[in-house]
């Protein structure tokens, strides 16, 4: 059932030219250095398995970068303007975590239509490849929807999953944009692919989405410890399915629930910053001729510090969340 929708939404024409409009718009950069940040705009950053739920009234932009094989997720009530941003890594936290975007945005009136868009994912396998075994599926003479774990690649069976949800959810949503595989897919000489854009931001006051890329700074606050979170989480049976929240909609600030990490992530830590590069690459990405510049770069800055602090409550001492609040000029200082 879900590549049945993922078809449909992919070859629909409407849909087709929104994807053609979003790729001619140039890609906007966001730096939190003082000469660079736009016109002091307000903006929510979320790392890989984050979202966000934020009010226009606070909030000028809310966005994402670094997806390769991740698909983008924008929710967005159009009566408020209400935006629910995610950074999906896998099939198994879809359903959950589309309830969780759905949780603050959802009222007491079911009749609300929401805007939805979907970016992000690539041909990271053949086209030729999941037709087939669409085909296969549904050749077998049985009824019975397909599993994700039958489709190739990661972001084919993301975005099934992802479809077949909403369809199958009592909202009502209508999808404004679906720049994923195909439409989201570039080509080296050597015919390696590659997405076209790795990240986006939504401007609250409009809904306009836009291609997007954060720089270090602006990837903020808390980089590094958030990053780990999103490893250590795979561990942690409380997060199972679910996407991390790190932003608080009500009072505009962070709040960063602590996270452990165990002694087996300390020697991973230990034992891979000895690899290459090119090994790095291998070992940890989906993707990896399509990871951006930083990618060994990020990772290694991780080991370091799960080597340099093994024990989580120097991180979060007493159990306590991280805190940060905005300050007057925009930026996230620690409480």
């Amino acid at each position: 059932m879900g590549v049945d929708i993922l078809l449909a939404l992919l070859e629909n024409p409407v849909l087709v030219s929104a994807s053609s409009s979003l790729k001619a718009n140039p890609e906007r950069k966001f730096s939190a250095s003082e000469e660079s940040t736009p016109e002091r705009s307000k903006w929510v950053y979320l790392f890989q398995r984050e979202y966000a739920t934020v009010d226009p009234a606070f909030v000028d932009f809310v966005g994402t970068d670094e997806a390769t094989t991740c698909v983008g997720v924008v929710i967005r009530n159009p009566k408020n303007g209400m935006t629910s941003v995610s950074h999906m890594d896998s099939p198994k936290i879809v359903e959950t975590g589309l309830s969780q975007m759905l949780s603050l945005l959802v009222g007491s009136n079911l009749e609300t239509e929401f805007d939805v868009h979907l970016i992000g994912g690539f041909e990271e396998v053949s086209p030729q490849v999941w037709p087939g075994s669409y085909a296969l599926i549904h050749d077998n003479g049985s009824d019975v929807s397909e599993s994700d774990a039958d489709l190739d690649g990661y972001s084919l069976p993301l975005c099934s999953k992802i479809v077949h949800t909403l369809w199958s959810r009592e909202e009502k949503f209508h999808i404004r944009t679906t720049c994923v595989l195909g439409h989201n897919t570039k080509r080296d000489s050597e015919g390696n692919t590659y997405p076209i854009f790795n990240g986006f931001v939504v401007e609250t006051a409009t809904g306009t989405v836009i291609p997007a890329c954060f720089d270090r700074s602006s990837r903020c606050p808390d980089e590094i410890v958030r990053r780990i979170r999103v490893s250590a989480s795979y561990e942690d049976t409380s997060w199972n399915g679910k996407l991390l929240a790190t932003y608080d909609t009500a009072t505009d600030c962070f709040k960063i629930a602590p996270c452990s990490w165990t002694r087996r992530q300390y020697q991973i830590a230990f034992s891979l910053q000895h690899y290459s590069d090119s090994e790095i690459l291998s070992i940890c990405s989906t993707s990896p001729t399509a990871e951006g510049p930083d990618f060994v770069d990020n990772l290694r800055r991780q080991w370091n510090y799960l080597i340099e602090h093994p024990h989580w409550m120097e991180t979060f001492p007493k159990k306590q969340p991280r805190i940060f609040t905005r300050s007057a000029d925009g930026r996230w200082k620690k409480c």
